[in-house]
């Protein structure tokens, strides 16, 4: 689903739709996957259910898992979907994954700024 991009991302390509949760939403089994095939160091038993952070645009989202969401499709909230792909959307998109160290990096920064609004 995912292929290294850089030193700091992986990249793939999802269906981005919008939607009205709160947080951006994978499916939760892809989601378990993703955390244990990307995430997960082998240190012994470990969480899966991590947010995953994914960049879409210019926007980064801490990425939770969900039951009901269809596979290979990345829900986002309607507000921070971008106006000008808004009406482009639903639709196919190129989505860049975080890796581990550069995810708990940006975690601490998604977090701080939704603590702002």
């Amino acid at each position: 689903m995912f292929e290294t991009f850089s030193r700091s991302y992986y990249v793939g390509r999802l269906f981005v739709e919008p939607y009205d949760g709160e947080h951006a939403a994978l499916c939760r089994e892809q989601h378990e996957l993703v955390n244990e095939q990307l995430y997960a160091d082998g240190s012994g038993i470990e969480r899966l259910d991590h947010p995953l952070v994914m960049k879409l645009a210019q926007q980064h989202f801490a990425v939770h898992g969900e039951d009901g969401v269809p596979e290979h499709t990345l829900m986002v909230p309607r507000e921070r979907i971008d106006s000008t792909d808004a009406d482009a959307l639903p639709a196919p998109r190129e989505v860049l994954l975080a890796k581990a160290d550069r995810a708990s990096q940006l975690l601490d920064i998604v977090s701080a700024g939704r603590a702002g609004r």
